[in-house]
């Protein structure tokens, strides 16, 4: 069984394990700076086993009247398939069903893990800003 609570305090060594699983090395390399950007967020969603285990996260950057952004969605690799990711997207989705603006930003499709993400972003009826009208802008990312 998985278990969706709010939490505002994060171990480092568990969520180095979560944000290792699926490769994002940007992350782990200062998980102490990861942490601290948890715990400054809007709300921290995770998804726990019934052993404590970190299985999930999703967090967002939100206003709570106009804009939620959900800065990050992940899941363990090992659990990928098993609906935690759809169920904390879900949950946020309805937990910010007020505001005006949902977004997500994910790789672009050309990139290995793309089409798998934009997929699944679809299926739970998200659709590209373009495809709305809508354009997003940011500065180029470079690698710190």
């Amino acid at each position: 069984m998985v278990t969706l609570a709010h939490e505002s305090s994060f171990d480092e060594a568990e969520i180095f394990k979560l944000y290792d699983s699926v490769g994002w090395d940007v992350w782990t390399r200062d998980v102490a700076k990861v942490c601290r950007a948890l715990a400054g967020s809007h709300l921290v969603v995770t998804a726990r086993d019934d052993d404590g285990r970190l299985l999930g996260l999703a967090r967002t950057v939100s206003d709570d009247e106009v804009i939620c952004y959900v800065q990050e969605l992940l899941v363990d690799k090992e659990f990928h398939g098993r609906g935690i990711g759809r169920r904390l997207l879900e949950h946020l989705m309805e937990r910010y069903a007020h505001c005006r603006y949902f977004m997500v930003t994910t790789d672009h499709e050309s990139t290995s893990e793309g089409p798998a993400n934009h997929a699944f972003y679809r299926r739970l009826g998200m659709i590209e800003h373009r495809e709305q009208g809508l354009s997003a802008f940011g500065l180029r990312v470079r690698n710190p």
